[in-house]
């Protein structure tokens, strides 16, 4: 059985956001879920999880900029960050990387893939 590993999820849309948070508690994880950016930012400062993700197209702070402030906390800074974002597959690749996220997955999720596409990000799995 896979150690519980704490994820913070950073999505502004409430079904994606319920999607993600039920796939990943059926799976034994911790999830903390926040809607915009500035939230996610104070979240990942007091929560130190093991895994972040996040949409990139939030309300408030860009996925840039979130990520980037993210990186240059140092507790965080080996953090890995996993974009999930509906833009297509090379440019949310291309977006991912400079951004730098340790990878993204695209929407819409595939709920049987998802579980396992996380689990590749995770430290120890």
């Amino acid at each position: 059985m896979r150690t519980i590993s704490k994820i913070l999820v950073v999505e502004d849309n409430k079904q994606n956001a319920l999607l993600i948070k039920r796939l990943l508690e059926v799976n034994r994880h911790q999830v903390v879920h926040v809607a915009d950016g500035e939230s996610g930012l104070k979240a990942a400062v007091e929560e130190l999880p093991d895994l972040i993700v996040v949409d990139l197209g939030l309300p408030d702070i860009d996925g840039q900029t979130l990520v980037g402030l993210i990186k240059r906390i140092p507790e965080l800074q080996n953090t890995p960050i996993v974009a999930v974002t509906a833009w297509p597959k090379d440019t949310a690749k291309e977006m991912a990387e400079a951004y730098g996220c340790d990878g993204f997955i695209s929407k819409p999720i595939n709920t049987r893939a998802f579980p396992d596409q996380i689990a590749a990000f995770l430290p120890g799995t």
